[in-house]
């Protein structure tokens, strides 16, 4: 007889870390796949026929590179569960370093307008109308197929965002954001680690020869956007903070710095984009 301890181990061996594979036992024994806590009071279980056949056919999938959300249709990210799926890409939780320096540019007790560009799974937009239930939180993606995605996950978890269908900054001409914050796609198409992101969609990837293209685009865009004072937070690649540092203040942004992923990594880089108006102010009464 296979005990539930017994598949466990097999996939261990075969070469699955102990978490995932205690995740994907859970799921396929549709059990919460943070409750390994059951597994411990269950491991003498017999191992339903049923479940096994689907295990192994997850297990397979998963040591050959699918991300393991993909896998169970979930992942936590800043304290929300959210579905997920090929459509989009599997959320990071590096990015909720991101999330959390917006967070601390947002007052919670004062309306702000939020904009979420390349929003994917609606991970970030989500995080943010969770914890600041006054701003108004407006998400832009390009792909249909992402901003479906992204629509049924605020629906699921009743929290307020306007979903806008296009491209890059163009859903909302004309508007005035009081922060824009976004991961775009920044890994060069050259870029030898590619192969292992094939089951991810590659347009929310790759942005040209150096990973910048679409940076560019959004810094060059953000300040007919902004309102005075405004800020631009953005997430990028391991070795690009300088390069986009460089961006933000050819482009005119002040106070440009960046930020630090879980691994110490300078992950993100962003600034305000500075109130001529109170600078003309500054001027003239000087």
């Amino acid at each position: 007889m296979t005990t539930l301890s017994n598949a466990l181990r097999h996939w261990q061996a075969r070469g699955l870390p102990r978490l995932e594979a205690q995740m994907l036992l859970l799921h396929v024994l549709e059990q919460p796949t943070h409750a390994r806590a059951w597994l411990l009071a269950h491991d003498t279980d017999a191992m339903p026929a049923e479940a096994d056949a689907r295990l192994q056919a997850l297990a397979t999938r998963r040591l050959a590179g699918e991300p393991l959300a993909y896998l169970t249709g979930e992942k936590a990210f800043h304290g929300l569960t959210l579905r997920v799926d090929a459509r989009v890409l599997d959320p990071r939780d590096d990015t909720e370093t991101l999330v959390d320096w917006a967070l601390a540019l947002l007052p919670a007790d004062a309306p702000r307008r939020v904009l979420d560009l390349g929003t994917g799974s609606g991970a970030i937009a989500l995080a943010i109308a969770q914890q600041r239930p006054l701003a108004q939180v407006v998400a832009v993606d390009a792909s249909a197929d992402a901003l479906a995605v992204a629509r049924a996950n605020a629906e699921r978890l009743g929290l307020r965002v306007d979903m806008r269908l296009g491209d890059w900054l163009t859903p909302v001409a004309g508007e005035r954001l009081d922060l824009i914050v976004s991961n775009p796609p920044y890994i060069a198409d050259t870029d030898p680690h590619l192969p292992a992101l094939a089951h991810e969609p590659r347009q929310a990837l790759v942005s040209g020869a150096d990973g910048l293209d679409d940076i560019r685009r959004i810094v060059a865009q953000a300040p007919a956007h902004l309102a005075p004072g405004g800020w631009l937070l953005l997430e990028h690649g391991w070795d690009q903070a300088g390069a986009v540092r460089a961006l933000l203040s050819a482009a005119g942004f002040a106070q440009v710095q960046s930020r630090r992923d879980l691994a110490g990594i300078e992950r993100g880089s962003g600034g305000q984009y500075p109130d001529r108006r109170a600078q003309s102010s500054e001027k003239l009464s000087n």
